[in-house]
């Protein structure tokens, strides 16, 4: 049993936005796979299916990212997921990678990403694998906050699709190989901005 968690904001008005690459993502992974049929449960929308013959659970809370850990345990709990045997994955945007990087962590801090950060204090453990997107840091005097809730400049958006395929294929390779497997291959992954 898997369990993948994106993070994002619920609304209308934060879709496409930097905050909420966890949530495209995992919609993406519903569509690579066919699993659909979202549902309301844990405080947030939830679709459950398989990948190679695994039970696969998706996760996407809509409690807004800073309360993302309710849901989370929720989840947790119901499914009887332990974090640290690898079978819970939390996909998030990251300020510190430069945008389009992926990283991928077996565990650590949440380095003030504040969605993974309630989920570490939620579960009791900072050993959850996490899966990061780069959205890089705001230039000049631009507001954190008015930053994440943006959306990608159009001169980002190609290698923000190439980063979402990665971050797919990442999360469906974490579900059949484990946390290593992925840090081996997709750490290493390189995405070409426009005009390289």
């Amino acid at each position: 049993m898997k369990l993948i968690v994106g993070l994002g904001n619920p609304g209308r008005q934060y879709a496409e936005t930097r905050h909420n690459v966890g949530f495209d993502v995992v919609a993406r992974v519903a569509a690579a796979t066919g699993i659909g049929s979202w549902r309301e449960k844990f405080g947030g929308e939830f679709a459950e299916g398989t990948v190679d013959g695994q039970k696969t659970v998706l996760l996407r809370p809509q409690t807004y990212m800073n309360a993302s850990g309710t849901s989370v345990r929720k989840a947790v709990d119901f499914y009887g997921i332990d974090p640290a045997a690898d079978d819970l994955l939390v996909i998030c945007d990251d300020l510190n990678l430069a945008t389009a990087r992926l990283r991928l962590r077996r565990g650590g801090s949440a380095g003030g990403q504040k969605g993974l950060a309630d989920i570490i204090r939620y579960l009791g453990t900072d050993q959850i694998p996490r899966l990061r997107i780069g959205i890089d840091r705001p230039s000049g005097s631009m507001e954190v906050v008015d930053y994440v809730l943006g959306k990608f400049e159009p001169a980002a958006r190609d290698a923000i699709a190439e980063a979402f395929a990665f971050a797919t294929a990442a999360a469906l390779d974490w579900v059949r190989h484990g946390t290593q497997h992925c840090m081996n291959v997709y750490n290493a992954k390189e995405i070409k901005k426009n005009g390289d």
